[in-house]
């Protein structure tokens, strides 16, 4: 049973600030998944599904998976952000603004993780060498540890990333640090068997994450909020724990972080431990992409059974909580008012929310107006592989989503 929040706790409809960002409140639209960027170009259908977000009473959406280069991507259909997408995400921003939310970037590496056809280099680049898991998929079973040179460089393409993003009209930049991707790569003990300073214990495996945020800071910091995704669990027997997650965060408190998105679960190893609940087989098997649908059917084979429960990370997040002072978002199965305003009593200053809001983007509005309690989403994570599907993202209680627009460019 989740108590309400006394009188004492801020609303979660209050106004907050995020660095030099003002949120009307404390509701944040995660980054998920979208399939809306056919050939790596946002389409009218992402500034929709932005759009009808942020009308229904968020403080701020996130733009999914924003690549910072070509080798960063994960798929060939992901938002990339350089200058031919920028009309197009200007497009996006500008229609998320006229609803009155802010908008945020997710800017990302996905590493060793990759399912692109091709490379500018033979191996992936990841913390350290070795078999490749997730390349098992791809045909690349090995991946190649990054040397200072290439950690300089990859630095370089986050700042260059949020800079654009700025031009485009984006409020904040989330560097993705969690589920898996590069510089989570780094922070986790699964991939991170480095015997130098960015190995070790969880403080140094934090260098070149932190290098990066701090990096992004001194770019953009000034114009526009800079948080980070990181995993308060990662949902595997060898993986970090949240003690790990306390010691990352007061290493990104210390380089001046805006905010902390507290996150959990891995793509590969734990994908169930992301949503707090296993796929189910309907989905799987509404997979097109042969490739992505093996992999899906490979993980449930190993998935444990475990049943979906709201504030799934809730205990992980508390313990990253009382290790820092700085604002913290908490995501993680958040889908009732009487669990916003539990986690608002926890002290997270923000509460993030994904397939609640793919099932319905008004909820803000109904539980600001005493239209709903709680969400009527199912958790059945069939929306997770709707962006293989030619209209993206949608929640499979609803109609799917115009498969025109998804192939019709933001700006044309």
């Amino acid at each position: 049973m989740i108590t309400p929040a006394p009188d004492s706790i801020p609303s979660p409809f209050s106004s907050t600030r995020i660095g030099p960002l003002k949120l009307r409140n404390r509701f944040i639209k995660s980054a998920t998944n979208e399939g809306m960027a056919k050939g790596g170009i946002p389409s009218k259908m992402l500034v929709e599904h932005h759009r009808r977000i942020a009308a229904g009473g968020v403080g701020m959406t996130t733009v999914a998976y924003c690549a910072v280069s070509p080798d960063g991507r994960t798929f060939v259909d992901q938002v990339s952000l350089n200058r031919e997408s920028l009309p197009h995400l200007r497009a996006l921003t500008e229609a998320v603004h006229r609803e009155g939310a802010a908008i945020c970037a997710q800017i990302t590496h996905g590493g060793a993780f990759t399912f692109l056809p091709q490379l500018t280099t033979r191996y992936p680049k990841s913390a350290s060498g070795g078999f490749n898991a997730a390349g098992m998929l791809s045909g690349r079973l090995f991946r190649t540890a990054m040397t200072e040179a290439d950690m300089d460089a990859v630095a370089g393409e986050f700042v260059a990333a949020a800079r654009l993003a700025r031009e485009a009209g984006f409020d904040a930049a989330e560097i993705h640090m969690g589920h898996g991707y590069l510089l989570s790569q780094f922070l986790s003990p699964m991939y991170n068997k480095r015997r130098d300073g960015y190995g070790g214990p969880a403080e140094q495996r934090a260098r070149f994450p932190a290098m990066v945020l701090r990096r992004v800071l001194d770019a953009v910091g000034h114009e526009m909020a800079v948080t980070c995704k990181i995993c308060v669990t990662e949902g595997t027997r060898k993986g970090a724990t949240a003690a790990d997650a306390a010691t990352v965060a007061r290493v990104l408190e210390r380089e001046g972080a805006h905010l902390l998105v507290l996150s959990g679960g891995m793509n590969v190893e734990a994908p169930w431990a992301i949503f707090g609940s296993p796929m189910p087989k309907e989905a799987l098997t509404s997979i097109e992409n042969p490739i992505v649908r093996f992999a899906a059917g490979l993980q449930e084979l190993v998935a444990p059974k475990i049943e979906f429960h709201e504030l799934y990370f809730r205990e992980y997040s508390r313990q990253v909580r009382a290790a820092v002072k700085m604002p913290l978002a908490y995501l993680g199965g958040a889908k009732s008012l009487a669990g916003v305003e539990a986690l608002m009593a926890d002290g997270f200053d923000c509460v993030v929310m994904g397939r609640a809001l793919i099932h319905d983007a008004e909820l803000v509005n109904k539980f600001r107006d005493g239209r709903a309690t709680t969400s009527g989403c199912t958790a059945c994570n069939r929306c997770v592989v709707m962006m293989y599907t030619p209209g993206g993202t949608s929640c499979v209680l609803h109609a799917p989503n115009d498969a025109t627009l998804n192939h019709t460019p933001a700006a044309a």
